[in-house]
């Protein structure tokens, strides 16, 4: 019901964190949504009006996406996604992010993950960093 809402948030957000366009188009974004994503990963939406305002994917041992809407970024809304996510985990998670943005490294440490890794291992053929957050 939202995921072409959901895509167009999630493009916006990415885009403007790494500085450059996505590579995939907007209909492969949505199928990647809706039938990829979905089969790996708990998708969760955030919601204002019906607006899709922030999206996390995530099973119990990883953060695969976490995206919040440009205009709301800043309010709690992704730390709200992240609690759910280490609520409902093994007690460990992990992500990657992208060396070059500053943004979501500074929130991810803010809320207790640590470098474990960095390389590059993304469509993008960016640097990005692997994360660890532990309950212990």
């Amino acid at each position: 019901m939202y995921a072409e809402q959901t895509v167009e948030m999630w493009r916006n957000s990415k885009e403007q964190a790494l500085g450059q366009k996505e590579i995939h188009s907007f209909e492969n974004h949505v199928n990647f949504l809706n039938y990829i994503l979905k089969d790996q990963f708990q998708v969760y939406l955030a919601l204002v009006d019906e607006v899709v305002v922030g999206m996390i994917a995530y099973n119990e041992n990883e953060i695969s996406q976490l995206y919040i809407h440009i205009g709301f970024q800043g309010i709690g809304i992704g730390q709200s996604l992240l609690e759910k996510a280490k609520e409902q985990s093994t007690g460990r998670l992990t992500l990657h992010t992208f060396e070059v943005n500053m943004k979501a490294q500074r929130f991810y440490e803010k809320h207790g993950f640590k470098i474990i890794g960095r390389g590059y291992e993304n469509e993008e053929n960016l640097p990005d960093i692997l994360y660890e957050w532990t309950s212990k």
